[in-house]
């Protein structure tokens, strides 16, 4: 196993790709969710907007009108968690500030053989996966340009992405998240 680095010390590669950015979230929830008054405002019925001035949506915004992309899938059971209702209705700001996020049924990722695991990739050259613990904390993340495994990351990409429906559609069908 190659290095597992803190997730911060890949924050530069979210403004240095050139073309794309996708994401496999495999998880049934996140710790570092699960610590947000956020998260704790959902459980209770609401969830209130993010800042203006959130980070990640400033990014995205300004990646995407550079012409990059920012994507994901996201995996989701039948019912969703609770935490994959929290990010199915996060998430539409996400949208919202220029990302496509899709989600996709657990079984289907299980048919198509899809990774276990999360990880980003860029550009088709770099992945970075990450590490959690049993609760769900993120330990770190494992950065290769190893061909082989990035070229069965992009397969997986491919397969997700085929399959997956944009989280405006699944929001419709999933009225306990907006």
């Amino acid at each position: 196993m190659a290095e597992v680095v803190p997730f911060g010390h890949i924050k530069h590669l979210f403004e240095e790709f050139r073309h794309t950015a996708w994401r496999l979230e495999t998880r049934r929830g996140y710790a570092v969710d699960r610590v947000t008054e956020r998260y704790r405002q959902f459980q209770a019925g609401s969830l209130p907007p993010q800042p203006a001035d959130n980070p990640w949506h400033l990014n995205v915004r300004a990646q995407t009108a550079a012409g990059k992309r920012f994507e994901r899938v996201r995996l989701v059971d039948d019912p969703p968690t609770v935490g994959q209702r929290f990010l199915a209705a996060s998430g539409l700001s996400n949208v919202q500030a220029g990302e496509d996020i899709r989600m996709l049924p657990r079984e289907v990722a299980v048919e198509l053989a899809l990774p276990d695991f999360d990880f980003w990739l860029f550009d088709s050259k770099v992945m970075a996966r990450f590490h959690f613990d049993a609760d769900d904390d993120t330990l770190g993340v494992e950065l290769t340009e190893d061909p082989a495994v990035v070229v069965a990351a992009c397969q997986a990409r491919d397969a997700a992405w085929h399959h997956a429906v944009p989280l405006a559609e699944f929001a419709m069908a999933v009225p306990s998240i907006v």
